[in-house]
């Protein structure tokens, strides 16, 4: 089992929704986040002083796999972000010691969704 986080762009969000339902991945959890990468900085203008802005907003997706569905999983969020600018995201795959589903008490693989990437 593992953790598959991606940063990406707000504006990408739509996309990576769609590239990871057509790739039957389900269950997961999407958050609006600031961070700062490979991006230029930005300078805008707040009340009439200039401001040199550092962080971006970007959009962080939480998704919880089987390990037959995490190449599938980086491949939708890939498919879905980018866009062959700076500042298309990144992916962090991390190891899941254990998950529990709480409504049924299902615990590790049997909690995670979907099992099997041969459906």
């Amino acid at each position: 089992m593992k953790l598959v986080i991606g940063i990406v762009r707000p504006e990408r969000a739509n996309d990576v929704l769609e590239k990871l339902y057509r790739a039957e991945v389900r269950g997961l959890s999407m958050s609006r986040v600031q961070g700062h990468g490979g991006e230029l900085d930005r300078v805008e203008t707040y009340r009439g002083t200039t401001v040199q802005m550092g962080l971006s907003e970007k959009v962080r997706f939480e998704i919880a796999v089987s390990d037959s569905f995490v190449e599938k999983t980086i491949d939708a969020i890939c498919e879905g972000a980018r866009t062959g600018e700076v500042g298309d995201g990144k992916i962090f795959v991390v190891p899941l010691d254990r998950v529990v589903r709480i409504r049924t008490g299902e615990t590790d693989t049997e909690a995670v969704t979907p099992l099997e990437a041969n459906r």
